[in-house]
């Protein structure tokens, strides 16, 4: 069992070969001690190695000493992109901007580079400074150390040194994670807490290799919420946007992203998403009914004919071979098979051996693009919907095709490989929802999703191979910002956690954003919340959801909501100023905005329970029923216009109340109520 925070069992290899330039009896007692070291101290990269007191190295002091971090040019331009992160970090916790040379000079205290790319780091590694083994042929790691006289100037530097574009990147992030960046800087707004002097500890630090391969989300349903802010803001979902959700993923340790398709197309609406992409590290594909690397707005757009291979083949078959074209130079992922247009299931009649020929062509086409086998790209199968009913009566999949098992839509995963099955050279993946818009109800307001649900499921499939793409349906990524950090650690090394341990990681994450003192209460909540949100999702709920007459059973989960939110406004309250923003994102607007639902309902349930008596009591309940629902445009309001200073005006604009089919109505309605004269 692979534990994060250890070195990877594959590495101990690489460690021995560490000491192969001592002699032979130093080199067994150097090994001996370094394996005990990880045994016994848990060594890891998310143990802290940056301090505020004296240590090894002082990487900023209160003097404001000049800092320096070195590159080589010649780096990935990802690599220089994320530096230049990390400088304005370093600036944020200490008020020192550190500079970014590519020639040595005086007080280089960070050394930087790919070993892939950078010449400072190969050098390193010929001085025999920095063992190459711990990096060489390894996928997405990065290790961090102090390094002493490197590159033959004095004292020490902060050696991060990674595998390749994606491992670097994610050490540069991790230590602006240590010194006290959230990756939720921007999406949640919290505050850097400043610091007048940081040290670095020495020891060697590495998260080893990623356990699956492709870990990412699905914005999806953004509408209105993400759309509306995201024109607002940066004016459409253009490379502005995108580079905020991708440095997201990258700070999360993340690589893979399915973009905002319901009104748009990555490739198509700005031609700068694609490259940039590329160029920072995320690895695109389109959704499941998109194949070949094609929006179906793309469709829309350009599109000749019905979306109809029997009558059109021709005209998708040209249609996909742009996709293919304009991506078969990057990472990106190709989405094979296909849909009705619109997520929708294919024609009536559609056999197995129609979608097995469509597949052949769009293999083909990707022979005829790249000049290459029909292998030449990765490519994934979405087992979706009505899809999962055709391989399971008997659909061949080719062998180097990821197959993309998917959940029921509300977390439950509908099938997976059995314990034994023979491996595959495209391996599996898992398509996960955190947000539906679909029967028997929409869930796209509130976040309902508990971690513990999450790892009973991914840990199931883990357990069964699916290690080559976790992907997750976050709708407008606000306000999922807990789930989506968990899948994302979670897919890193599935093996890091236990039904014993997962409550811990609510309260690290709490630490991160507010700070100890107040993470053991904020934990609390957040668990509590999205635990009361997965027994029914607020989309769902009605006036007679729970009942009046038996167990105060309606009167009860009020009660607890209630409870909850006083406990928030107290630590809102308490919280110094700073931190309220993205306290009220993370833990308190979640908690009001539902507690307040549920007192609506339970004043509709009261209003109809007396009225049918009679009773005038029942003007009472109506009157507060109004209240609530009028309270919950206020709630919205305070969200749009003074949190965070209007920051997210739009964001929670989701119809949730009034719904008479799966589908939201177009505007919130309130609950009939009767008044007795």
């Amino acid at each position: 069992m692979r534990h994060k925070n250890l070195l990877p069992t594959n590495n101990y290899r690489s460690v021995r070969r560490a000491f192969s330039c001592l002699g032979k009896e130093l080199r067994r007692l150097g090994t001996l001690l370094l394996c005990l070291a990880f045994v016994v101290t848990d060594l890891m990269a998310a143990q802290p190695f940056i301090d505020t007191q004296k240590g090894a190295m002082v990487l900023v002091d209160s003097n404001h000493q000049q800092l320096n971090i070195l590159v080589d040019a010649a780096d990935h331009k990802g690599v220089l992109r994320a530096l230049n992160n990390l400088a304005t970090d370093i600036n944020k916790v200490s008020g020192v901007k550190p500079g970014i040379v590519t020639k040595q000079t005086e007080n280089c205290r960070i050394i930087v580079g790919s070993l892939d790319q950078s010449s400072l780091i190969q050098q390193l590694v010929k001085e025999g400074r920095l063992n190459e083994a711990l990096l060489k042929g390894k996928r997405e790691t990065y290790v961090i150390t102090l390094v002493k006289r490197p590159l033959g100037q004095k004292g020490q530097a902060l050696v991060i040194a990674g595998s390749d574009k994606r491992g670097t990147t994610y050490g540069i992030y991790e230590v602006s994670k240590q010194i006290g960046v959230s990756p939720w800087y921007f999406w949640a707004d919290v505050p850097v807490k400043t610091q007048p002097s940081l040290y670095v500890k020495r020891g060697l630090f590495t998260d080893g290799e990623p356990a699956v391969r492709y870990r990412g989300i699905f914005l999806n349903d953004e509408a209105p919420c993400l759309t509306n802010w995201t024109k607002a803001t940066f004016g459409n979902y253009n490379h502005q946007f995108y580079e905020t959700v991708f440095e997201l993923l990258l700070r999360l340790k993340g690589n893979f992203l399915w973009p905002a398709m319901w009104n748009n197309a990555f490739y198509d609406d700005d031609p700068l998403n694609g490259p940039l992409a590329d160029e920072m590290g995320i690895i695109m594909s389109t959704s499941h009914h998109e194949p070949c690397a094609r929006a179906q707005k793309e469709w829309h757009r350009y599109g000749s004919g019905p979306w109809n291979y029997t009558t059109n083949a021709g005209a998708l078959d040209t249609f996909w071979a742009g996709g293919i074209q304009r991506m078969m130079h990057t990472e990106d992922i190709v989405t094979v098979g296909m849909r009705g247009d619109g997520d929708e299931p294919m024609e009536r009649g559609t056999n197995i051996a129609l979608l097995e020929n469509i597949v052949a062509r769009q293999r083909a086409i990707i022979a005829e693009q790249t000049g290459r086998g029909v292998d030449a790209l990765p490519q994934v199968w979405a087992l979706y919907k009505e899809v999962q009913a055709y391989y399971d009566q008997g659909m061949t999949v080719p062998d180097d095709v990821t197959l993309l098992y998917a959940d029921d839509n509300w977390g439950s995963i509908r099938r997976l490989p059995a314990l034994n099955a023979k491996p595959r050279k495209g391996g599996y993946g898992v398509y996960y929802h955190f947000d539906y818009v679909g029967g028997p109800r929409n869930s796209k307001w509130m976040n309902v999703t508990q971690i513990q649900r999450v790892w009973e499921q991914m840990n199931l499939a883990w357990e069964r191979g699916v290690d080559r793409i976790w992907i997750v349906n976050v709708g407008d990524l606000k306000p999922m910002e807990y789930p989506i950090t968990f899948w994302m650690d979670m897919a890193w090394n599935p093996d890091r956690f236990n039904p014993s341990n997962l409550y811990e990681h609510t309260v690290s994450f709490c630490k991160q954003q507010f700070g100890e003192a107040e993470a053991a209460e904020a934990a609390r909540l957040l668990n509590l919340y999205s635990k009361y949100n997965a027994r029914v999702t607020p989309e769902q709920l009605n006036d007679r959801t729970f009942s009046l007459d038996y167990y105060n059973e309606f009167e009860q989960v009020v009660s607890d909501y209630k409870a909850l939110d006083a406990a928030a406004d107290a630590q809102f309250n308490r919280l110094e100023p700073a931190y309220r923003d993205a306290y009220d994102q993370l833990i308190r607007f979640p908690i009001k905005a539902c507690s307040n639902l549920y007192e609506l309902y339970y004043a509709v349930a009261m209003n109809k329970k007396l009225a049918a008596k009679k009773d005038k009591a029942a003007n009472a309940w109506a009157d507060k029923a109004k209240t609530c629902f009028e309270r919950d445009t206020q709630l919205a309001d305070y969200y749009h216009k003074t949190m965070s200073n209007g920051k997210w005006n739009h964001m929670m604009s989701q119809v949730h109340i009034g719904y008479t089919s799966w589908n939201e109505p177009r505007r919130n309605i309130m609950p009939n109520v009767t008044y007795v004269d």
